[in-house]
């Protein structure tokens, strides 16, 4: 049976997005600020030689800091104050987030509701500006160790003068882009954090496919090969939308109520559950982890001891100890959140107050355990998925030498935000609707009781 959502949204076309005035300016605020995002990755940090960056990049465009690269949307590549992007505040959120399960007074802000929830973002943001100072240090020490072919230092100023400035411009950037994140998120459509990174893949896609053409034309990539590439985007993209969109149903029954003089009727709902429940937030957290060891290990290789070279030979992107890593963290966090999304307890205690039954299996503990067992099912369904969506292609891609804008973790991001985009424009026009038919009803009320 086709659901009264389900008809309205079929129903939706221009005339009412143009007239949904709400909805334009959210879309408009979020086109804005993502347009000051975009401008600020072209701002470098003081004291940098492009040159010789430009040159260590060429170098390494393959390698781990391609990718880091890639989700900073160029900014790492022109070390700008923005290089980090908002990688630190998402480090930051997967530390609180463990400690909530091991800290009993973290766990209690957690249950007193949105005042706990603000303590718990103003305690991330601090740990934010924490590790970003760790992380603006490690870059301004790695960066004083690189030199061009010629002998040119990266940097050109005093290196104290430089390490402050670089952690200064780094931790403002960051935490810039934090608060435009919240500004999109509240103001705008979509979540802030993911279209920030969304956008920032989504600006080298022209110049990635540009360069996957140029080894085609130069013949140091077969044109079989880059059709297969493109033919698998496509298929990636098709499993994405369909994984995404795949739910385990499970029917809750209710029986007859008495409300007040009259009895109800019997009546059955859904318990949707998605097959990947987490959405991006596994390969996120595992890539943001793997940033700081991962670029400190690769900006002091050259003249830093021979345990650091090796460290960053093993961490090379496409590497059995990088591939290892990151599949175990995609693994990690794909159950870890999981748990925290859904908590099969409190969904069977909500059941049970409002009179909700699964067939065959009886309310309170039991409802609980079957929830448990379906749920721990699909995550396991839902980490495999994930694991071979990101690491097969990565492997493959890494043995080609094309860009990572075709692998299986930019496409997963880039598909699901834009999925979970269009879903908020489709729930704002939606509720526009509403309030026209309410609008509607009462202006008819009024007509008639006059």
């Amino acid at each position: 049976m086709v659901s009264l959502a389900d008809k309205m949204v079929a129903g939706l076309d221009a005339s009412a997005f143009s007239k949904a005035e709400e909805l334009q300016k959210r879309l408009w605020f979020t086109i804005m600020a993502l347009i000051v995002f975009r401008l600020g990755t072209f701002i470098p940090l003081p004291g940098i030689n492009a040159g010789v960056l430009a040159e260590m990049f060429s170098n390494n465009q393959g390698g781990i800091l391609g990718m880091f690269n890639m989700f900073s949307g160029g900014a790492l590549e022109r070390m700008t104050i923005f290089a980090l992007n908002i990688m630190p505040y998402i480090s930051a959120s997967i530390i609180i987030q463990l400690a909530q399960s091991i800290v009993p007074s973290l766990q209690a802000l957690k249950k007193e509701g949105e005042a706990g929830h603000r303590k718990i973002t103003h305690y991330t943001k601090i740990l934010t500006v924490f590790i970003t100072i760790i992380q603006g240090y490690g870059i301004a020490v790695g960066l004083e160790s690189i030199s061009g072919a010629n002998g040119v230092s990266a940097v050109m100023i005093n290196s104290f003068a430089f390490r402050f400035s670089t952690i200064v411009s780094l931790v403002g950037g960051t935490m810039f882009i934090v608060w435009l994140g919240d500004q999109i998120t509240q103001r705008g459509v979509g979540n802030g954090s993911s279209l920030i990174i969304t956008v920032g893949i989504i600006a080298n896609i022209p110049n990635a496919l540009a360069q996957t053409f140029e080894l085609g034309r130069a013949g140091q990539m077969s044109k079989m090969t880059i059709l297969m590439l493109l033919v698998m985007a496509l298929a990636l993209i098709y499993v994405i939308v369909f994984v995404e969109r795949a739910q385990r149903r499970i029917i809750i029954q209710y029986p007859k109520r008495q409300m007040g003089m009259r009895m109800t009727s019997a009546e059955s709902s859904h318990l949707p559950l998605k097959i990947n429940p987490t959405g991006v937030i596994p390969p996120i957290f595992a890539s943001s982890l793997l940033l700081l060891p991962i670029t400190i290990a690769n900006l002091s290789a050259e003249k830093g001891p021979s345990w650091v070279q090796t460290l960053s030979q093993w961490l090379s992107h496409g590497q059995p100890l990088y591939l290892a890593l990151y599949a175990f963290l995609i693994l990690f966090f794909t159950f870890f959140y999981t748990s925290v999304v859904f908590n099969p307890q409190d969904t069977a205690d909500n059941l049970k107050k409002h009179g909700g039954f699964i067939a065959g299996i009886r309310p309170g503990k039991n409802t609980a355990d079957y929830l448990d067992y379906v749920i721990t099912r699909l995550t396991v369904v839902a980490s495999i998925y994930l694991v071979c969506l990101c690491i097969l292609p990565e492997v493959l891609i890494s043995r080609v030498g094309v860009p990572f804008v075709l692998g299986g973790t930019t496409l997963l991001i880039v598909v699901q935000v834009t999925m979970d985009f269009v879903t908020q424009v489709q729930s704002h026009l939606i509720a526009y609707q509403y309030e026209g038919l309410l609008k509607k009803a009462a202006l008819v009320k009024k007509k008639k009781n006059r």
